[in-house]
């Protein structure tokens, strides 16, 4: 796997993309496995805009931090209950994304209606409560609401978002939010017509084999990076 340094790296060019897009709003948080299968990276407590690789903590799956006396995100168990039930994931991110939200506080489902969105083929799930998760039991509760899928909607609270690695991570939740716009918008003008299960398997199968997409959205994570 790669060095902590590496993953810091990809971290902080992920913290300022989802930064400058509205994804946090002095709100959220995003991590990453390292190679020790105990131990990740995480956004501090408070993290600005202008981070720094040297900025991401370093906590065991405990809740333990190993690298000094950062101040940890009050909901940190979403994160460690994940890693301990998804030997899969690589990489988790928590926000309040606007349009992903508010599905969660409405009759109309989140399904895929944009061709990308197959990646979320198998459904989004709506975890149902909307406390904070800071701790344990909760994070527990999240993990199990989230189970296999790639995303969970927190209701009247956020999203959570896994990938296998950062980079993944990063184009699953861009991804996530920009269909959710597309889909309230198409929602204001009439109604939305989904994706059908066919195409979205065809579609599903193609981007998980080339990750295009993916590496297509680090791409511009990486071209917008000012540090």
């Amino acid at each position: 796997m790669e060095t902590n340094a590496t993953l810091a790296d990809r971290l902080n060019k992920a913290w300022r993309f989802f930064y400058r897009r509205g994804f946090i709003d002095g709100f959220g948080h995003i991590s990453a496995r390292t190679s020790v299968a105990d131990q990740i990276l995480i956004s501090p407590h408070s993290l600005a805009r202008d981070s720094r690789p040297e900025d991401f903590a370093l906590v065991d799956l405990s809740g333990r931090a190993i690298n000094g006396g950062a101040s940890l995100p009050g909901e940190l168990p979403i994160h460690l209950e994940i890693y301990k039930r998804r030997p899969d994931v690589g990489s988790i991110a928590h926000f309040h994304c606007l349009h992903s939200t508010s599905f969660s506080m409405v009759d109309l489902p989140l399904r895929p209606s944009y061709f990308l969105a197959s990646i979320f083929r198998r459904g989004i799930p709506i975890h149902p409560e909307s406390c904070f998760v800071n701790n344990s039991e909760r994070g527990a509760a999240l993990a199990e609401s989230l189970g296999d899928h790639r995303a969970a909607l927190m209701k009247a609270h956020g999203v959570v978002v896994v990938g296998a690695d950062i980079i993944e991570m990063v184009g699953t939740a861009f991804i996530l939010e920009d269909n959710a716009k597309r889909t309230w918008t198409s929602a204001a003008i009439g109604n939305v017509e989904y994706l059908h299960d066919d195409v979205m398997r065809e579609i599903e199968a193609e981007i998980l084999k080339s990750r295009g997409p993916f590496r297509r959205i680090w791409t511009l994570c990486e071209s917008e990076y000012d540090g």
